[in-house]
């Protein structure tokens, strides 16, 4: 079943129109931002074992806690940054995640400095199945799995599948030329 079908099913209203705020301006387009990428990362990495709805609940919170998703920052975090986000109510406190988003944080700084950012390394990898995708993640980043890997990847448009084809943000998506468009 497609997002877009889940959300003509929710109840009560608020639930909707939280899900459909990202189905309709985020879910899907391309992000050309590396710290956006970051983020969108991080909160997928988060979802693992959760409902997408928790954790678009709290997003401004994981944006405030992780400095506006600033891979640069992230990536200097000490030991009390650490234990402050273990100790943050607003995001998900999961020693596992946690350490994944400081320590992704790290690879892509790596990342940057060999391909120039985040996105073209993307970029570099495209287009790739999901399989090989997922092989791809897993030996970079920490807390990568299938599931994750494959949300991360439609969700900024390297990947089809975010909408269905008869969706009218699909057909605004393709304005915004997602790599998925670019295959062989």
């Amino acid at each position: 079943m497609s997002y877009c079908s889940v959300i003509e099913k929710m109840q009560p209203e608020s639930r909707k129109e939280l899900h459909k705020n990202y189905h309709d301006h985020h879910y899907g387009f391309p992000i050309h931002d590396d710290n956006e990428l970051f983020g969108r990362l991080i909160m997928e990495i988060n979802q693992a074992g959760l409902s997408w709805e928790t954790i678009l609940r709290k997003e401004d919170s994981f944006r405030k806690a992780y400095d506006n998703f600033n891979i640069e920052k992230v990536a200097a975090y000490s030991e009390e940054d650490r234990e402050r986000l273990l100790n943050d109510p607003g995001i998900i406190r999961n020693k596992l995640k946690v350490n994944a988003a400081i320590e992704n944080a790290k690879t892509i700084i790596e990342l940057q400095k060999e391909f120039g950012s985040f996105e073209k390394w993307l970029e570099h990898h495209h287009p790739k199945t999901l399989p090989e995708w997922m092989k791809l993640f897993k030996k970079t980043f920490k807390f990568t799995g299938g599931e994750i890997v494959n949300e991360f990847l439609m969700s900024i448009g390297f990947l089809k599948g975010a909408h269905t084809e008869d969706c009218a943000v699909n057909q605004e998506i393709l304005k915004h030329h997602p790599m998925w468009r670019n295959l062989g």
